[in-house]
């Protein structure tokens, strides 16, 4: 099992309570000097595409979680349109991962296509 499997879960099962919240204050803050942070984010409605646009701008990788739609969904179609546009205008990258996850990456951050 890949740490992306780890991370993302491979059969969709995953759930919030699958996570545990971690005190930062217990950590190394270097990492805020970090250009970039990975961001999560749920797509429930077009306005949540505000928040992970203005994310990928700030130069950060966003995993957008889309399972309140189907993939057939129009509303779905034009949020992928709108964020695509966002990752051409910053050189970035956007990939779906099964029916339930986007990838959307910042400036210079590309997503192969091919799993190890």
């Amino acid at each position: 099992m890949g740490i992306m499997s780890k991370i993302l879960g491979s059969d969709g099962s995953r759930n919030a309570q699958d996570y545990v919240e971690l005190d930062i204050d217990e950590f190394d803050t270097a990492a805020e000097s970090a250009g970039m942070a990975v961001r999560i984010a749920e797509i429930g409605s077009k306005q949540d595409v505000i928040a992970i646009k203005d994310a990928v701008y700030d130069g950060d990788l966003v995993i957008a979680d889309i399972t309140r739609h189907s993939t057939s969904d129009r509303t779905i179609e034009h949020i992928v349109d709108e964020l695509r546009q966002v990752t051409q205008e910053v050189g970035g990258d956007i990939v779906q991962k099964g029916d339930d996850q986007l990838i959307i990456t910042p400036t210079g951050i590309s997503i192969s296509r091919e799993k190890l």
